[in-house]
């Protein structure tokens, strides 16, 4: 909200004049500026303040003794977000932000850093990026703030835990969010509890009693600590109810956790990486719910297996299914919050021709389930050793499915070389000696595709598709040779790593073959003519229309030189005006551009997931990408 100062001068005998004759002229002097806000109140509300995003309850600042207009604070701030307003109980008043999204509150001091004032979007927010004590002012006088880190977080005095028993849950450990069977810790003294074990990718908290989520656990000091191969992030927890902060497994592996219950502390060792063997689940009960099964999704009358009697790891039920979807867990909890039993994507058909893949997960999330497309009467067993389900249909006969009849056959997708472009699908040859086959090869990206017989430029026709979403291809081949002809869901195959293959379509027999070819893994050239940057930090924002050209120096070079911003950043080859075109990305999230040039050279060219580059200092640069050798350059000047 820019407020202006408007000052009329006039002479006194003009002043005189302006009330008899309304033809004289005034002179309207303009004073850019902002005025003070006046404002006996401000708050500051986001997940990373006390309060967290409680627009009823936000954190308050106080006014200075020497200028009511000056407000501090200092505390304790959170990793997150945060903003600020002047009064309570509405996200629709004006909030003071600052001048470009993402800027970076940490141990770095802030001294008159400008701030804006508005309503509405853009939603500008600061970033705190390290949990700590800090003391923060804002000027309401002359719209500036500043910010000092005072140190690490300090936490309430709190008497030791004592306590029998601990427990850790959540989707990183191996009984997931069961808090009526979390798994334990061993106790080595009063205070002293360990686990030597397995922990996934997830999260997780511990207790000390099961059955209940409504009570304290003790949880790090702030959300998302992390957990990986260098130990646990930050040393300190707290034993709370609220808010409900959990430690985050980045990277999966057998692990030696010690929790000091006097001195509230964790340490994290890392012992060795985990193998791709899954082990089995250990339970002497399962239950099947869904509207495809005879209990609905009623948890009280969920759908009882038989558990083998000589292999306590298989359990069998035989039944009738109607058409609808179902999943499986150990133990019915009432409150859909247990880990279920899902297959491995979401979707996978369950027909009279059995279950479209066998694998399955155990995981709280995402809610894939298991799709019955036709009713009928069916075995279903579940390994849980092996981690498989078998589906059996009683009775039924074969639904023998007709040749699909064309002449031509096309790929489409990031995967492809043609992108997801219509007007430049790959086509696929038909065999000599058997219309029905049809072969490509060449290279594929990392990324998706499906088929269609005959591009029409709108995707609104029936494609060839996995039979369920997200198969992968690699260079061991397939996951399911299986696919289906339809115009939803959009299911494609994932190409999981590029190179050379090999793609076989058999249209009568409705499968897929796939063969990785002998090739080097070097990425061949991205050919264009053009490219374009776009993002908060580049001059025009994140708007297609007004993307920001880059200059073709030789073939595959493309430069650039002007103003970035701090925010964010990605490149396309020509802007489509949706965003569902494929991008040049960073290989990971949030790859660093400063003074000191790009924090990674490599790129990838996908359509996801949506990885951007970060600049964190604005300034004059030149950047420079090179479509041949897949490297970006990034050049302070």
């Amino acid at each position: 909200m820019k407020l202006r100062k408007l000052i009329y001068t006039m002479t006194g005998a003009a002043l005189l004049a302006s009330m008899s004759a309304c033809e004289d002229e005034k002179d309207l002097i303009i004073i850019e500026g902002n005025l003070p806000i006046k404002t006996s109140t401000l708050y500051m509300v986001g997940d990373a303040t006390p309060n967290g995003w409680s627009i009823d309850s936000p954190t308050p600042l106080e006014p200075s003794a020497d200028d009511v207009l000056v407000f501090s604070w200092e505390g304790n701030l959170n990793p997150g977000e945060m903003k600020l307003c002047l009064t309570t109980g509405s996200w629709d008043a004006g909030f003071i932000r600052p001048m470009n999204s993402g800027e970076e509150i940490g141990r770095e001091e802030i001294v008159d850093a400008e701030f804006q004032m508005h309503a509405g979007d853009p939603d500008e927010k600061w970033r705190v990026t390290e949990a700590g004590l800090y003391r923060l002012t804002f000027d309401l006088r002359n719209w500036k703030m500043s910010s000092s880190y005072l140190g690490g977080q300090e936490l309430p005095p709190a008497e030791p835990i004592a306590t029998d028993v601990l427990y850790i849950v959540g989707d990183a450990t191996p009984n997931g969010w069961n808090i009526d069977s979390p798994t334990a810790l061993e106790k080595k003294s009063d205070y002293i509890f360990e686990y030597d074990g397995k922990l996934t990718v997830g999260d997780f908290k511990a207790c000390i009693a099961t059955g209940s989520f409504d009570v304290s656990f003790v949880r790090p000091a702030s959300d998302g600590v992390k957990i990986d191969r260098s130990g646990v992030e930050s040393d300190s927890f707290i034993f709370v109810a609220n808010p409900d902060y959990k430690w985050h497994v980045a990277e999966g592996g057998i692990y030696h956790l010690t929790f000091d219950l006097e001195h509230y502390k964790i340490t994290a060792e890392f012992k060795e990486a985990l193998s791709d063997e899954k082990y089995p689940i250990e339970s002497e009960t399962l239950y099947m719910i869904g509207d495809a099964t005879p209990g609905g999704w009623s948890m009280d009358d969920a759908t009882a297996f038989t558990r083998d009697a000589a292999n306590k790891y298989i359990f069998t039920w035989e039944g009738e299914l109607v058409e609808g979807n179902m999943k499986a867990c150990l133990a019915p909890d009432g409150t859909f919050s247990c880990p279920f039993i899902r297959p491995a994507a979401a979707g996978v058909e369950i027909s009279a021709d059995g279950v479209a893949s066998p694998d399955f997960v155990y995981t709280t999330g995402p809610d894939d389930q298991w799709r019955v497309t036709a009713a009928g009467r069916y075995r279903i067993t579940f390994d849980l050793e092996n981690w498989t389900i078998a589906v059996k249909a009683a009775g039924s006969g074969s639904d023998d499915k007709k040749p699909i009849e064309t002449t031509t056959l096309y790929m489409v997708g990031d995967a492809t070389p043609g992108g997801w472009s219509m007007d430049n699908a790959t086509p696929l040859t038909a065999d000599a000696s058997n219309k029905y086959v049809f072969t490509w090869e060449g290279r594929l990206n990392t990324g998706n595709m499906k088929a269609c017989l005959e591009p029409d430029g709108t995707f609104s026709c029936p494609f060839i598709r996995p039979a369920s979403a997200g198969v992968e291809i690699s260079k061991a081949g397939v996951a399911s040779s299986d696919f289906v002809y339809t115009t939803e869901p959009d299911d494609q195959w994932t190409v999981t790593e590029a190179g050379d293959y090999r793609i076989t379509f058999d249209l009568e027999h409705w499968t897929i073959t796939v063969k990785a070819l002998g090739g080097s893994d070097e990425k061949a050239p991205l050919e264009s003519a053009t490219l374009y940057m776009i993002g908060d930090a580049t001059p025009e924002g994140w708007s297609m229309d007004n993307a920001t050209a880059l200059t073709s120096t030789e073939k595959y070079i493309f430069t650039w030189e002007g103003e970035l911003k701090t925010g964010e950043m990605k490149a396309c080859l020509a802007p489509d005006g949706t965003f569902s075109c494929p991008f040049l990305r960073p290989t990971t999230d949030g790859c660093v551009i400063d003074d000191k040039g790009v924090a990674s050279p490599d790129f990838v060219y996908t359509t996801g997931p949506d990885y951007k580059w970060r600049v964190t200092k604005a300034g004059r640069y030149r950047i420079t990408f090179n479509l041949k050798n897949w490297t970006i350059e990034a050049k302070a000047l």
